[in-house]
């Protein structure tokens, strides 16, 4: 049988998924923050000695959440993937993360999916910033991935021509300063490797495949490092 291997390391939760082309779903997922870099192998390699090796199951590609979301996840789950797909000379899928979201809203939340005429996923940015993209109700991309600053204002456009799910870590944030009949919302929703199969398996039909080489995440933003004040100082 052919198996996926999904990798989502965008957020808080680092998760990993083997799927079967036929849509049979292993999962692991780990929800401490900060453990993507020890229990990203560790599972990775557990998932292999249980149900790859010796078992007559093959890989046939490798997908990785691309982002945009935490610099540092994404950087450990793309290099990762990059690494396992290298090894086994198996093509490099990448899936948009705030696609990722769509489909565990779809999955979990079906009455209120088709209350809506619009959803966006959004991912916290910190402070009154989000990354997010638009989708209507067939799941086709409105608008691109972008950021924006919150506030009261915001996607008043397609809030004026229907139901908007807003969903995601960014959401939270977003209903306190939102007050519109139309707008929805639901905290709920994370990035998780197992909903990247359907998105998986339509890439890989369409021989949509990565350059192992060349291929970076998708960080929205460039990344700027920082130096603790104290550094500035001189001080140790």
């Amino acid at each position: 049988m052919d198996y996926f291997i999904c990798i989502e390391t965008s957020g808080d939760v680092c998760s990993v998924a083997l799927c079967s082309y036929s849509g049979e779903i292993i999962t692991r997922e780990c929800w401490e923050k900060n453990s993507h870099s020890r229990y990203l192998t560790v599972e990775l390699e557990k998932l292999f000695s249980e149900f790859i090796e010796d078992k007559g199951k093959q890989i046939i590609a490798i997908a990785v959440s691309q982002g945009p979301g935490s610099y540092t996840g994404l950087r450990i789950g793309v290099s990762t993937a990059k690494g396992l797909a290298y090894a086994l000379d198996k093509p490099l899928i990448a899936v948009d993360t705030l696609a990722v979201m769509l489909e565990n809203l779809k999955q979990n939340h079906s009455g209120i999916v088709e209350k809506a005429d619009y959803f966006v996923p959004m991912i916290d940015a910190r402070r009154m910033e989000v990354y997010y993209k638009i989708f209507d109700k067939t799941s086709r991309e409105l608008s691109g991935a972008d950021n924006l600053v919150l506030d009261e204002s915001s996607f008043s456009d397609i809030l004026s021509q229907g139901k908007v799910v807003f969903f995601g870590s960014g959401a939270d944030k977003f209903s306190k300063v939102l007050h519109n009949t139309n707008a929805l919302f639901v905290r709920d929703i994370v990035p998780l490797a197992k909903y990247m199969y359907q998105l998986t398996k339509e890439r890989f039909d369409a021989k949509l495949y990565e350059d192992v080489a060349y291929f970076e995440p998708f960080y929205l933003k460039p990344f700027i490092p920082t130096t603790k004040p104290k550094d500035l100082l001189g001080n140790a």
